[in-house]
């Protein structure tokens, strides 16, 4: 697995004003990451898929390196934790998507763990066992978006750009 280390992302300004996805949403203007140091290739942002499905997983990497994601996946909450902070240099991630039942370190666990070591992070929840409280109870504190599966792949890449854009939104 190749890791980005923050110090090699560069911006690359020459992406158009507006991309338009397969769906017909207008995403404004982003700007590619590159780590030209390494492979000189380009992607939109980094996102962390934690599930335990293997077929979700797949399914969420899939759509999202097809529109230029850079993906990571974990089975769980606690590989999800370790990914995060392994190595000299933690890895670059922009969002995260976790399922919320999950062995080990479940994905209510992991998200109190992400919201405080990594605040900036949009959290995206992607859920089997839909419960509204669960849901009202995780957008007051913070979630991006409540996804409940099986996931339209244009809802999926859709919360994701809206995630990314929400947390430049509040860089400024």
């Amino acid at each position: 697995m190749t890791t980005y280390p923050s110090s090699t992302i560069a911006t690359d300004s020459s992406m158009p004003e507006e991309t338009l996805l397969s769906h017909g949403m207008l995403i404004p203007e982003r700007k590619e990451r590159t780590a030209g140091m390494f492979s000189g290739q380009t992607y939109l942002g980094g996102v962390l898929v934690v599930d335990d499905e293997k077929d979700i997983r797949k399914l969420a990497r899939m759509s999202l390196e097809k529109l230029g994601y850079y993906v990571v996946e974990a089975e769980d909450g606690q590989q999800a934790i370790t990914l995060l902070n392994e190595g000299e240099h933690p890895m670059v991630i922009d969002v995260i998507i976790t399922d919320i039942r999950m062995p080990n370190i479940n994905g209510v666990e992991a998200m109190d763990y992400f919201q405080r070591e990594y605040p900036s992070i949009p959290l995206i929840v992607l859920t089997g066992f839909p419960d509204l409280d669960l849901a009202m109870q995780l957008m007051k504190r913070g979630v991006t978006d409540y996804l409940v599966k099986p996931v339209d792949r244009e809802k999926l890449t859709a919360a994701v750009a809206n995630a990314l854009e929400q947390r430049r939104i509040s860089w400024f």
